[in-house]
């Protein structure tokens, strides 16, 4: 039963939902909510620092979507460690850098900082941000490596690893 459900498209997709509720919808969704005023923001229409927010919010969401759905379709994995895409993907946002799920993350951390103005909810990202660079230095990247060898080195050396690049890598070429 659960390796049909692993090898079946249903079963990606309840993977990959339950990988989101789990992993983003925690650090950028539930701690925030419940820990750091974003539960308790009230909107003001004419605050430009909230349209801001509400814009960075949007923006992640949309991009974590779009990076999910490709390790999916493209990988036929979720963004949990423990249920990777079986090729390595650079296609999409990973054409323009290594981690875009984590700066999708940033982007909606920032946006609820924008909201909420809470310099203790900054603190959290900081925190944040510094413990997922040190998992992708330390476990991820490694992993990759031994994984896909010379095509993630390649993929290393072409794309950065949270500054973007602004033309899009193109697999197999020698840039």
């Amino acid at each position: 039963m659960v390796s049909r459900l692993r090898s079946s498209g249903v079963g990606l997709v309840v993977r990959s939902l339950f990988w989101t509720l789990a992993l983003p919808g925690l650090f950028a969704g539930y701690l925030p909510w419940r820990y750091f005023g974003v539960r308790s923001v009230a909107i003001d229409p004419g605050a430009p620092v909230h349209w801001a927010g509400i814009a960075a919010i949007l923006a992640g969401v949309v991009l974590l979507g779009a990076c999910i759905w490709e390790f999916a379709r493209t990988g036929g994995g979720t963004l949990s460690p423990v249920d990777p895409p079986r090729v390595l993907v650079v296609k999409g946002l990973y054409r323009h850098v290594r981690n875009p799920m984590y700066l999708s993350v940033t982007m909606i951390v920032l946006g609820e900082v924008l909201l909420t103005g809470s310099t203790t909810l900054l603190g959290y990202w900081a925190i944040w941000f510094g413990a997922a660079n040190l998992f992708v230095m330390a476990y991820e990247e490694p992993g990759l490596r031994s994984r896909f060898g010379a095509e993630y080195e390649h993929y290393c050396q072409a794309v950065g690893r949270w500054v973007p690049r602004f033309s899009p890598y193109e697999a197999g070429s020698r840039e």
